[in-house]
């Protein structure tokens, strides 16, 4: 029976690795919408790849029944959401869609730079906030430590955070009875005229594209006829259905209600995440507040290893943007590399999920150019341009001055690696802001970092100086003059644009030298000498080279005076010589695999 105030929509929100997975495992379990014969490991964990590598990387709605300890029967729906910092958009896009979170706080390892993030978030959306600290079995957990983190560091009230072990099932019952106490249901609609915004879509290839919705207002039924508002376009409904957690076909959807739509669209072109769907004879006024337009900080070029198949990389490309809104592209070309797209991501992990899904998913085959940021071009005559791609620099004559985009990078470490951070984050190019130890062993460390130092292998190293222990996380903090230069790698002369990058002055002749020795080890020799330079302009600063094939020309020589074998080598000489100025230099494609890879 359908009741507005018997409604709960919640999501779980945490730092990467703290359980959020598995307490939505637990809730799935004890709500009964699994069964213990088809129970895995984070259930909702769709795809192959997050499955391997451990990570949520889609929000995942579910759609569970709980007969609370009043004797009511509660509907919650539920979005598991993911903890990496690339993925702060899915976590936004979820938590406009509820009325309150769980807090997830491992009591081993204690608050963590992406928790505070979240949490942030969380309080901008005016949710109810409910403190969940998990794993309270593991030999190493500190619960009154953990306690005081959340008191000190978030600064939220801690005295009655729920004590939990997701993984054992303990203090899972608590969990639900605060959900129903704690959060409230959704408010009362405005109208009877439908409004469902559409936070989600996927395509299939028999149904077409399939919407996933949150009904606002009126109800969403089978055979309906529907527009989505921002484009226009008109369709009928085939099926509405709720996940629980795999998609169950309903009669209808009901204000507060979450579920999925199916009207046989095909045109991908006129679905848009943030859209809201409305009857075509009564339709809203207003659509619903959109998601505001999420902007990629990283840039790469994707390229089909063969040129014929480009229409395949196309269509994948506008398949999987339908499933996730914070993808950006458009198409591109290069000498090099050919036809292709510029492409745009939200951090580094994010640009290599996306590759990895464009293969295994749609069976591309890629080529992905060096990342980049977008920096400021000033020209001199007062006009500046955004650039992300190399290519489109202005000549140096034209250009002012070159802005590079900061960022905020909040990070916290056990007091023992203080310095090694402090040196790691020096050595990046960061302005220290403040330091503060909340508690005995903890330090919070902010510093202001060019993005551009971020997206490469900080995560790495960060992890490397602190054994594991510290985590960071970063926001935009507008842009800085900066002593930006392109570095163009040449071979045998000639320059290769898709090698071409925007590094700072200081850092140029380091990188300069890692290219040009990885292309010295992927290049196959030729018979003529190949120099492989990296240059500013018309500034050399890294040089290798690539020695020829030397035919053995004196083996027939058998003795005799010296300078008969003289004369064959110089005859050899003046024929390398000749062959070198007509020569052109073949590139591999594992050649660029290989210095993207460095």
């Amino acid at each position: 029976m359908y009741k507005l105030d018997h409604i709960r929509n919640f999501c779980i929100i945490a730092h990467i690795d703290h359980g959020k997975s598995t307490l939505a495992d637990r809730i799935l379990e004890i709500t009964g919408a699994v069964t213990q014969r088809q129970m895995r490991e984070q259930y909702l964990d769709k795809m192959d790849l997050e499955r391997e590598r451990g990570i949520t990387i889609k929000a995942q709605a579910v759609r569970v029944f709980y007969n609370a300890d009043d004797g009511e029967t509660y509907q919650f729906n539920l979005i598991d959401t993911p903890g990496h910092v690339d993925f702060t958009y899915e976590v936004s896009r979820s938590l406009a869609a509820c009325e309150g979170a769980l807090l997830v706080v491992d009591a081993a390892q204690g608050v963590e730079a992406q928790t505070l993030a979240n949490v942030y978030m969380a309080m901008e959306h005016d949710l109810e906030i409910i403190p969940v600290i998990n794993k309270i079995d593991l030999p190493a957990a500190q619960v009154e430590e953990t306690k005081n983190q959340i008191e000190d560091v978030i600064g939220i009230d801690s005295s009655n955070a729920i004590l939990c072990s997701a993984k054992t099932g303990i203090g899972i019952k608590e969990i639900l009875e605060a959900v129903v106490q704690r959060i409230p249901p959704p408010p009362p609609p405005e109208s009877d005229r439908l409004r469902a915004l559409v936070f989600d879509s996927t395509y299939d290839s028999y149904r077409g594209v399939i919407l996933f919705c949150a009904v606002h207002n009126g109800e969403l039924r089978k055979d309906d006829q529907i527009v989505l508002m921002a484009s226009n376009a008109r369709y009928g409904v085939d099926e509405v259905g709720v996940f629980a957690p795999e998609m169950l076909p309903v009669e209808c959807l009901y204000t507060g209600e979450v579920g999925y739509a199916i009207a046989s669209i095909k045109d991908i072109r006129s679905v848009r995440v943030g859209d809201t769907v409305t009857h075509a004879h009564r339709r809203a006024e207003t659509p619903l507040h959109d998601y505001e337009e999420v902007k990629p900080v990283v840039f790469a070029g994707f390229y089909p290893m063969d040129a014929d198949e480009y229409d395949v990389l196309r269509d994948a490309i506008e398949k999987l943007k339908l499933n996730d809104a914070s993808f950006f592209c458009e198409a591109e070309s290069c000498k090099a590399l050919g036809f292709g797209f510029r492409c745009g991501f939200l951090g580094l992990l994010h640009m290599e999920i996306i590759q990895q899904r464009l293969e295994r998913e749609f069976g591309a085959n890629l080529i992905t150019t060096a990342p980049s940021v977008i920096y400021r071009v000033y020209r001199t005559d007062k006009t500046m341009v955004e650039v992300d791609n190399p290519s489109f620099l202005p000549l140096v004559t034209e250009i002012e001055r070159i802005e590079e985009p900061m960022v905020d990078v909040t990070i916290l470490t056990p007091r023992t690696y203080v310095g090694n951070v402090l040196q790691l984050c020096q050595a990046k190019r960061g302005e220290q802001k403040t330091i503060a130890f909340p508690r005995q062993n903890h330090a919070v460390l902010v510093y202001r970092m060019p993005l551009g130092e971020i997206i490469l292998d900080f995560h790495d190293r960060l992890k490397s100086v602190s054994q594991g222990y510290a985590s960071f996380n970063y926001d935009p903090s507008g842009y800085q003059k900066s002593d930006i230069v392109r570095l163009d790698i040449l071979v045998n002369g000639e320059m290769l644009d898709a090698l071409s990058t925007l590094v700072h002055r200081e850092m140029c002749e380091s990188r300069g030298r890692q290219i040009t020795e990885s292309l010295k080890e992927a290049i196959p020799r030729h018979q003529f000498k190949i120099p492989i330079q990296a240059a500013i302009g018309g500034k050399i600063v890294a040089r290798e080279t690539i020695n020829a094939w030397r035919k053995d020309v004196t083996s027939k020589c058998y003795g005799g005076d010296i300078s008969r074998k003289r004369k064959l080598l110089e005859k050899q000489k003046a024929g390398k010589k000749r062959m070198k100025q007509v020569g052109n230099v073949t590139v591999p494609q594992e050649a660029f695999l290989a210095v993207l890879k460095s």
